[in-house]
């Protein structure tokens, strides 16, 4: 299968908002992304970053649905990916209302990444469990598998009580969904919970992200095998979709041909999805680059 590519949209630009992070801004790189054979565009989630965490390589975000939004309503077809939507930092049937609606107003191209989440001050702030964020995970995805069906869910949560909520419209199709995470328990629960894992390259911050190293295409490997290992054990035999944030393993300090031999490995491991985030001091730069990235590597 060939390899899909998801284009960033940087609206973590604070540095040059009327650049990046204005309508128009959203609106045309995700126009870009999907003229130029992109098949998603995705934003991270961060409601509440600390300034500690700022001010040491931490990075803005918008709300990823608001953002998804606008850049729904610029293109038609192109796939709006959360990477990654932290479910934990809301109650899950809120969660489920901005899923269900961004779904919905975008004819079913919704694809909703998720994970536990690793910043510690963030869930302080929220006020939210950060030694319980795996239980609330669960949680989040029981209520929305429930919710999302149009049926009456009655639901007794950690810190609420449902007793009978109903959503409608629902989605013609639940949107799939794609745990991120390197350690095991997140593989564990994208095979048994989902329809795809989302790993990333953690280039040497695999203590602060709270997660498993991946910073090589062999320690990769490893976590792809163990992966499938696991699927076997517990029986699963529907196809899972892989989805790597490569980061450095792709930028354009390498050669053309270093990345198409990177890539052609990536693609031999299983992984279906690379997420992308091309450089540029404006946007004009930015979008040339993505543009540049798509006439080499994307079919």
């Amino acid at each position: 299968m060939t390899i899909s590519y998801s284009l960033e949209l940087p609206t973590q630009r604070v540095d040059a908002v009327t650049e990046f992070v204005t309508a128009d801004a959203i609106s045309e790189v995700a126009r870009v992304g999907e003229t130029s054979g992109f098949s998603a565009v995705h934003v991270t989630d961060h409601p509440a970053p600390d300034a500690k965490w700022l001010d040491h390589g931490g990075h803005h975000a918008l709300d990823p649905f608001v953002a998804l939004s606008f850049a729904a309503a610029a293109t038609t077809e192109v796939k709006l990916l959360t990477n990654v939507y932290i479910a934990a930092y809301r109650n899950p049937f809120l969660g489920a209302k901005s899923i269900q609606s961004l779904d919905v107003l975008s004819g079913g191209r919704l694809i909703l990444g998720t994970a536990a989440g690793y910043l510690k001050p963030e869930f302080r702030a929220l006020g939210i469990d950060f030694d319980n964020r795996g239980a609330l995970l669960d949680e989040a995805l029981d209520v929305l598998g429930k919710v999302l069906t149009g049926a009456d869910v009655a639901y007794e949560g950690t810190s609420f009580a449902a007793r009978g909520v109903r959503l409608y419209p629902v989605p013609q199709t639940p949107p799939p969904i794609w745990v991120g995470g390197n350690s095991k328990p997140a593989a564990r629960r994208a095979v048994a919970r989902a329809q795809g894992w989302a790993p990333f390259n953690t280039f040497g911050y695999a203590t602060a992200s709270r997660t498993a190293e991946i910073s090589t295409l062999e320690e990769l490997a490893s976590a792809i095998a163990w992966t499938k290992k696991y699927a076997a054990e517990i029986g699963r035999t529907e196809p899972l979709d892989i989805c790597f944030s490569a980061g450095n393993l792709l930028d354009d300090t390498r050669s053309t041909d270093e990345r198409h031999a990177t890539i052609a490995q990536l693609e031999a491991m299983g992984v279906t999805w690379l997420t992308i985030a091309p450089q540029g001091a404006n946007r004009a730069e930015f979008i040339d680059n993505a543009r540049a990235f798509a006439e080499k590597f994307i079919s």
